[in-house]
């Protein structure tokens, strides 16, 4: 919660709680505040469990976590098996360096099928020769 407050920034919070309140007031000021914290976390815990109580046992191993949509994409790519399978499948730097290779007009790695590397049947990025008789010419940018 306070995670992003630097020490300068607690620093003027404090100095201005002095000036506020006085260093006299201070203390029961602080006690009145961490009671009520005490008395939201405990009203908030309670409320957890009423609504696990709820649900039922099927959902013993709920966690409110869990709705944040972070936590949960998070939790549903690490717990997925078919997604671990395709994530151990796809090799990032592999295919970066065959696209950089491509871009600079080098042979991909031979050890890899054509099919896997994008390089089954024609070449994308070189140029063709030109369309026969009856055939009709790619689309040409320089061309318009």
């Amino acid at each position: 919660m306070f995670n992003d407050i630097g020490a300068l920034e607690l620093v003027v919070l404090v100095v201005l709680a002095v000036l506020i309140f006085g260093p006299d007031k201070l203390p029961k000021v602080i006690q009145d505040i961490s009671g009520f914290i005490r008395k939201i976390r405990d009203f908030s815990e309670n409320a957890k469990q009423d609504i696990r109580s709820e649900l039922g046992p099927e959902f013993k191993d709920f966690e409110f976590e869990d709705l944040n949509p972070k936590t949960f994409i998070r939790k549903q790519l690490t717990e997925n098996e078919d997604l671990k399978e395709l994530r151990s499948s796809f090799d990032l730097k592999k295919e970066i360096n065959d696209v950089a290779d491509a871009v600079n007009g080098r042979e991909p790695d031979a050890s890899v099928p054509a099919a896997v590397n994008g390089h089954g049947g024609t070449d994308l990025l070189k140029k063709g020769d030109k369309p026969g008789q009856g055939e009709r010419p790619p689309f040409d940018a320089d061309a318009t």
